[in-house]
Order: structure tokens, then sequence, then C-alpha cells
């Protein structure tokens, strides 16, 4: 009895156990968890009172220009000095200043030209940890590589904590052409999942040949087997910079956008003590600036391709530590891939990984990687766009033809790769980022990327408190960022590092259904309502308040200033207002992302835009006139077809410009004839 008794638990021993560890697998897979970014809002939306009142949030205000210009000038005074004075206002400078501030800080940041002006708002709008790392890190054992990725995951949970409305979720999907390439690859992008965990979404997954399709359409069938889809995230990176440096600006941080650094000041000791700074604002208006001396206890270099121009005003014999590769990225119609699924292609022609990914409406494709030379605006060479179309094709259906004429914009963004300058082997590059701190006491930050900026911040300010014994404390009577009573955001700030917490403007009222609201308030259209929530978050209430209105049935307010885009009105009266927007092209470029998506409709736009600037900023015509020329010559970086840079105001007012010579006039049908012959 007992033996035949074994025998039956031997023989159900095996198959209970596998659907134990599979139950559980899958409750594991399956199982109720907060996902970040699918949080809801952390305030509730504004709703009619008792009385019949709609009451909106009661935002912050961010100091004006002057006023921070005049907070600048007082810091002469010992009582005055800043602790801390950021030089860059890209992703990390703002990043500093954030930090800092939220440390109890006395912080000033300053940017000669705009807020995510360089490298920052012309990345590949990724929120990553970065696949190709991952297979570095496995192939060639290397814990550098591997600690880069864990790193960059846990950055990317916190994008999507403290910013929702400016980042996402994106599947990404990974074409298998050979059988033998299946089990490789979901072995990576499982060990991908592993090393997100709780900073994941949800699994990588297989896809027959046909749901591939079905997913991507424009997906080329020869020689297709099947594909893998794994999850990262997405962002809009210039609206998120402004953000972060508005979000310091709420704080207290005395934030200034086109003001130069042009010398650093030493005491008696040969240590820093401040900088020299001009406002470049007057001179566009005809106006003389006189120099601002600001004191500061520590002086950080935060200008990404620029590193080595500040550092050389501390030393003009110091070693130059940055190697620039140059990223060229181009724009094609949303029709060219699906709007929730992006394509990645992990070994290029000459094996580089080469991304494919909605955005905005329309696909970005990129990117390069080649040594540049440093200037402000870079030109996209034809070589790096042709080359970009061409391994585009090769995963495309051979019916969509790749047409160059297809291309609504192109940029090159310089990627600033460091050298340790302390190292060694002083050639070689460094892996993630690098904090150092000269002779003199500047803090030089570089390196890294856009999903580890948070961290490279933390790190240069955790390195600044110690170098100049700075003086770190609770924040007392924080602002009340969201708006409303419901959160205090100063009960988290300690005096420690607490950037990982610290919702941006505009994250604390989001959610997914707040463009309704939008709609039924302010009668916005459906596509405006997702656009100003997704890119101002709780702050599209301020915006479509300041949207004039259309005296039409529907919409009610909000006029385009782009027929083929959602961007409005009350968005330039926004920027100029809330986010320190000075030129046509800080709105164009960093504030919508119009000159991004598509230049031709930038160039199309730009007399509205300078209009309604002109009323909100009292420009005069020779203002206009300058933003008009230098607004044009911006465009030729971001892909105006050369025809249009010739183009005049009056011409482009009036329809006049001339088409006919373009490669996007020639490639459509623009005759009345029946497009097939019939017999």
């Amino acid at each position: 009895m007992s033996s035949r008794l074994a025998r039956g638990l031997r023989r159900i021993a095996l198959p209970t156990t596998i659907a134990a560890v599979g139950g559980g697998a899958l409750l594991y897979s399956y199982r109720p968890r907060n996902i970040p970014g699918f949080e809801g809002a952390a305030v509730p939306p504004p709703i009619y009172g008792a009385d019949g009142t709609f009451k909106l949030p009661r935002f912050p205000k961010v100091k004006s220009r002057d006023e921070q210009i005049a907070e600048l000038k007082n810091s002469n005074s010992e009582e005055q000095e800043y602790d801390m004075l950021v030089i860059g206002g890209g992703a990390t400078g703002a990043g500093v200043a954030l930090d800092a501030v939220t440390r109890g800080l006395k912080v000033a940041v300053v940017e000669r030209d705009d807020f995510s002006s360089g490298t920052s708002s012309k990345s590949t709008k990724l929120v990553h940890g970065g696949v190709r790392y991952l297979e570095k890190a496995v192939w060639n054992l290397d814990y550098n590589q591997y600690e880069l990725v864990k790193e960059a995951l846990k950055e990317r949970k916190y994008f999507l904590q403290t910013a929702p409305h400016l980042s996402s979720w994106l599947p990404i999907m990974l074409p298998l052409d050979k059988w033998w390439k299946a089990p490789y690859y979901w072995a990576g992008t499982k060990f991908y999942d592993f090393l997100a965990g709780s900073e994941g979404i949800e699994s990588s997954y297989f896809l027959t040949r046909s749901k591939a399709l079905d997913a991507f359409p424009m997906l080329k069938k020869t020689d297709l087997v099947g594909a893998l889809v794994y999850y990262d995230g997405a962002h809009n990176d210039s609206r998120m910079n402004v953000s972060i440096a508005m979000t310091a600006a709420v704080y207290g941080a005395t934030v200034l956008n086109h003001a130069e650094v042009t010398g650093l000041i030493k005491n008696d000791r040969g240590k820093l003590c401040g900088a020299q700074v001009k406002d470049l604002i007057p001179e566009r208006n005809g106006k003389k600036s006189e120099p601002i001396t600001v004191k500061a206890k520590c002086i950080v270099n935060c200008t990404g391709p620029f590193t080595d121009s500040i550092r050389k005003l501390d030393d003009q014999d110091c070693k130059e530590i940055v190697a620039p590769a140059s990223g060229v990225h181009v724009i094609l119609p949303g029709y060219y891939s699906p709007s929730n699924m992006g394509l990645i292609d992990p070994s290029t022609s000459d094996g580089r990984v080469i991304f494919f990914l909605p955005w905005q409406g329309n696909t970005i494709a990129g990117t390069t990687d080649e040594p540049t030379k440093i200037s402000p605006n870079p030109l996209p060479d034809e070589k790096s766009i042709q080359w970009i179309l061409n391994e585009v094709s090769h995963y495309l259906s051979p019916d969509i033809s790749v047409r160059r004429g297809d291309v609504l914009a192109a940029w090159s963004g310089i990627r600033p790769l460091v050298k340790d300058p302390k190292a060694k082997n002083t050639e070689s590059l460094v892996r993630n980022h690098l904090v150092d701190i000269s002779e003199s006491g500047l803090v030089t930050c570089a390196g890294g990327k856009w999903t580890t900026y948070r961290q490279m911040a933390e790190d240069c300010v955790d390195a600044a408190v110690k170098e100049f014994n700075l003086p770190t404390k609770p924040f007392v009577n924080a602002p009340r960022v969201s708006g409303t009573a419901y959160i205090d955001d100063g009960a988290i700030l300690n005096g420690t590092c607490q950037t990982h917490n610290v919702r941006l403007v505009g994250a604390h009222g989001f959610s997914k259904t707040l463009f309704i609201n939008l709609i039924q308030h302010f009668g916005v259209e459906t596509e405006v309502a997702k656009h100003l929530t997704e890119s101002y978050g709780d702050r599209a209430w301020t915006v479509a308040a300041m949207c004039k209105p259309t005296d039409l049935r529907f919409p009610a307010r909000g006029e385009r200033i782009s027929r083929l885009y959602p961007f409005v009105d009350g968005e330039i009266r926004y920027a100029i207002t809330n986010e320190y927007a000075q030129t046509a092209v800080d709105i164009l470029a960093r504030r919508t992302r119009l000159a991004f998506l598509n230049a031709q409709a930038a160039l199309e736009c730009l007399p509205k835009i300078i209009d309604i600037m002109s009323q909100e900023l009292k420009w005069d015509r020779t203002r206009q006139e300058r933003e008009w020329k230098d607004t044009v010559a911006f465009l030729q970086s971001m892909g105006l077809p050369e025809p249009m840079l010739t183009a005049t105001r009056a011409q482009v007012e009036k329809g006049k410009l001339d088409f006919s010579s373009s490669l996007e006039y020639k490639m459509y049908s623009r005759h009345d004839k029946p497009p097939v012959a019939e017999e």
C-alpha cells in the first residue's frame, strides 16, 4: 500500500511542480502593481463650486526676467552671494540647479542661448537603459557597461514619475530575419526586463510573422520570420529641459537664458569666486548691455560640447577633454510608422544602431555617430541623411518609396563624449559621465546622456557640497507647485537630494483624461487638448486660458499657428510670460517643437509668431526684421530647403513662395487628369 502511494506521489510530483512554477510565473507576470507613469493625478482637476464658479488652480508664478537680472546684480554683497552659479541651461545644468535649490542652497543658472538650445533638444527622444550597451556588457564581460544600463533603467522610472506628462512608455519592435536570432534576442530582451525589475512596465514578447505585420504594416515581408517587442521610454526632450529649469525657478533659483559668461573671477588666492555675465537681449534691441558681476562660492560648468571653452576661461593651458560626435536625425511623415510602436535595427550595414520611432505625430529616424567640429547650430550633412534613408528602406515594404522629399526636418546634435583629465590614459573616453574639480575650484560635469541627467546632477552637487562645504538645509515654506493645498511639496525636502521625488511643473494635476476636462471647459479641439496636456501637464489650464476666443461654435478657443499641427496662440503668450522665451527660435524650437517636426511649416507660421511676440515684448520694426533673418538662418540647420532660405516675410504672408523647384512639389500629382490612363 505504502509503495503504491509513493509511486503515485512520484508520478504526480513533476507535473505538480511544473504547474506550480508555471502558475507562479503567470501570477507574478500579471500581478497588480503600480506601473511608473500610469498613476492617477496627484491632485484632482478643478470643478465647479457650490456657488457655480469654476476655480482654476492658483499656480505659483516665476519671477520676471528683469527680477532675475536684478537678483544677479545683487549678489555682489556677501549676504546675497550665491552658494552655486551654474553655467549652462541644458538638461545637466538645469538638473544641477534644481537639485541644489531643493537642498536649500542659493542657486543661479545662466545660459548663453536658450534652455535646451544645444544637445539637449537634439536627442533621439528616448529615455532608455540601452539594449546595445547591455549586449556589449554581456559579450565583453564589461561591468561598467552593465552598471550604466542599471543606472539608466532606474532613472527611466524617475522620468515617468516626476514628469508623466512629458514622458511615456513606447513598445519597440526588433524584426527578425533568421530563426536562430529569435532565442538570442529573446534572451537579451528578457535580461533587459529582469534588470528593469519594478522599474519596468510589462515583459517583452515574441510576435509571429503575421502578428508583426499586423502591428507594423509597413514592414518588409521578405525574409521576415517574426519579431520581438520590448518597452522603453520616450519623451519631449526640450520641453522636459524647460520644465526642469522652470521648476528650479519656482523653488527660488535665479534662472536666466540669453546671458553669456564672458569671464571668471578669482580671489587673491587664485580660487574662483564669481563670473562676469552679459545679458544678450539688449543688443538684439539695439541697446548697450552692461556686464553683470555675479559672486558665488562655487562655479559649475555644465556646457556640454562647449565644456572646454569654459575650462579655458579658468586655465588657458588646460587640456581639452571633449571629443565631439555628431548625431543626425531626420523627421518623416507619420505614415512611415504606427502611432504607438517604434522599431530598432541593432546591426545596420556599418554596425551602428538605428531607431525608427513615432514622435509628435511624425516619425523620427536616426542616429549617426561621426566625429565633428563644435558649432552652435551644426548643419545635417546630406551623406548622413541619405544613409539614414537607405537603412530605413531596408526594413520597409518595397511598396513604400522612401523619398528624400519626404524629409520634413533634419538636424545634427553634438554628443559631448569626454576624457578624464586626471586618468592615467587621458585619451580614453569615460563610460558614463565625469565630475571634475580644477585647482581653482571650477566644477565640471560633462558626458552622460539624457536619461541619466538627474544622477549626473546629484553626483555633481554631492561633490560641490563636499568640496566647498555648502550649507544644505531643509526647504522651509516651499511653494505649492500644484497650485492647490492638497500636496505639501516641501515635506520631503530635508536637505538631501530628493530630485527623484520632486515632481516637475505640470506633473501634479496631469492624468490621461485631463484633456477631456480641458475640452469641456475651454472648448478646444481634441487634438489640441491632448497636445496641451501632454506638453504642459496641469499648466494646460493656464495655456488654454491664454488662447484667444475664436467666435466660432467650435472650437471656442485656440487659433492654430500651423494648420498641420496642434500648436496654438496661447502657447506663445505662455512661453513669454512663464518660460522666459525671448526669440522666435525659442518658440519654434524649444517651447513648441514645430521647427523639429516640419521646417517649412515653421517658416510659414513665422510671421504670426513674430506678430504675437511683438505685441507681448514691444518689439520695434528693426527687432522684427532681425528675428526674421535669425530664425530663417536657424531653420537652415533644421533642414529647410535651400530655395526657402531667401524667402521674405511678404512672400510668406501672401503665399507667394515658389515651390515648383522643390523636391516635395514634384513628388505629388498636381494635375486634374486621371492617375491611370483608361483604355
